[in-house]
This record gives structure tokens, sequence and C-alpha cells, in this order.
């Protein structure tokens, strides 16, 4: 099982971002997924989860300003960012609980300017 994480970028304050994991390899189930992000000399921080049944939750440094949403059918999750922040900077981590483990993926870089 693999997870690959793209859509990072350079955007301006203000500006908006999607990012995209997709799930690959013998999947048999999925259950939650979600994203982190750590930023220099930081911990890493959860940004966004949602379940299996669709239950999502966020930090308050992100609430509505960050939406995740998953296609099943596609085996991917998706995290739009919106009215981005240079404290948004950093490397975005996917996850997911797949077949019952946990997964990561390689990372996506997120930069806002200001």
């Amino acid at each position: 099982v693999q997870l690959q994480a793209s859509g990072g970028g350079l955007v301006q304050a203000g500006g908006s971002l999607r990012l995209s994991c997709v799930a690959s390899g013998s999947i048999f189930s999925i259950g939650s997924m979600g994203w982190y992000r750590q930023a220099p000399g930081k911990q890493r921080e959860s940004v966004a989860g949602i379940t299996g049944g669709g239950s999502t939750n966020y930090p308050e440094s992100v609430k509505g300003r960050f939406a995740i949403s998953r296609d099943i059918g596609k085996n991917t999750v998706y995290l739009q960012m919106n009215s981005l922040k240079p404290e948004d900077t950093g490397v975005y981590y996917c996850y997911g609980y797949i077949n019952r483990q946990s997964y990561w993926g390689q990372g996506t870089q997120v930069t806002v300017s200001s």
C-alpha cells in the first residue's frame, strides 16, 4: 500500500490550494484518512481528518478555511485550503488507516508568501 500526495506549491496569502492523496496497492479496507503538516522547527500537527463514516474534524487554527473530503471509489482524500496564511507554510502529509494499518504519504510542500 502506498499513499501519494500532490498539489502543494507556492501561493500568496489569501490564496487557495487543493491537495490530493491517492492510496494504491492491495486495499481491502480504508478507515479514517487525513492530513498533518510540519512547519520548520515545529512538531507535526493534525490539520484535518475524516472517518470512514465521513465525519470530519479540524483544529481551531484551520476551521472555516480548510475542508477535507474523500472519494471512496478513487481511494482519494482531498484537502481544500482557502484563505491561506503564511503560518500555514509547511510540509503536508496525508495518512490513511488502510487494511487495519496506518500509512503515510511522502509529503508535499506548501509555501504561503506574505
